[in-house]
């Protein structure tokens, strides 16, 4: 799936989204258009990305709502 993000600075981002397994735990790839990767995953209502990934919080939050709400269809 495909998601439009747009950043702090102005520019907005196709982001592509794909759910997946990691060590037992349903994870979603989050993928850049300069090849970068993100892991997030749930934990309870919280959305949370693997330490290595350093994508600011409001941006986990606003992917996880999207996820959540193409779940919930």
């Amino acid at each position: 799936m495909e998601y439009k993000i747009k950043f702090k600075d102005g520019t907005t981002k196709i982001i592509q989204i794909l759910a997946t397994t990691f060590k037992k735990l349903k994870v979603w790839k989050v993928g850049f258009d300069d090849g970068k990767e993100i892991l997030l995953y749930k934990v309870g209502t919280e959305w949370m990305q693997r330490t290595e990934d350093y994508l600011e919080e409001c941006y986990v939050i606003s992917i996880g709502a999207y996820i959540d709400s193409l779940e919930l269809n």
